[in-house]
């Protein structure tokens, strides 16, 4: 179990991400709104504040990832998908939430807007070499292996 510190920007009424079953790989994102609503067109995107920022530990990362069920019943996602939230990284947590679907959707105080899954980080030291290694695959690119 990773301990992630977590402060509330905008007082009590912000609520805090929670996994909503035991078994969740991400905590619920909430919307932390200024006003009571906002109205994203289809085609068009915002940036949707959730009122909290943490501090993770060194090693780990925040994804913040799309729902499911916004996206399948609304057509609405996240650009950026997934972002990252660094470990030096103390701002607020906000998702870009873009609309593909045909309806304007109206976002509300306190809607589930995204996930946070928290991951570790595997940083690399990159060693420049004149020539790669062989592999199976060598150099094939996007659907070179068939469907």
């Amino acid at each position: 179990m990773v301990r992630v510190p977590v402060k509330r920007l905008r007082g009590d009424g912000t609520i805090l991400p929670q996994y909503m079953t035991p078994h969740s790989a991400g905590m619920d994102l909430f919307a932390s709104l200024e006003g009571d609503v906002v109205t994203v067109d289809p085609g068009r995107w915002c940036l949707i504040p959730t009122g909290v920022a943490i501090a993770l530990p060194e090693g780990h990362e925040a994804q913040v990832r799309p729902r499911s069920g916004l996206a399948l019943k609304h057509g609405v996602t996240l650009l950026n998908s997934p972002g990252t939230v660094d470990a030096d990284y103390r701002g607020e947590i906000g998702a870009i939430m873009i609309n593909l679907g045909d309806e304007p959707f109206v976002i509300k105080d306190g809607d589930r807007i995204a996930q946070l899954v928290i991951h570790p980080v595997c940083r690399a030291e990159l060693q420049e070499v004149d020539e790669l290694p062989p592999s199976s695959r060598g150099e094939g690119g996007f659907g070179h292996t068939g469907m």
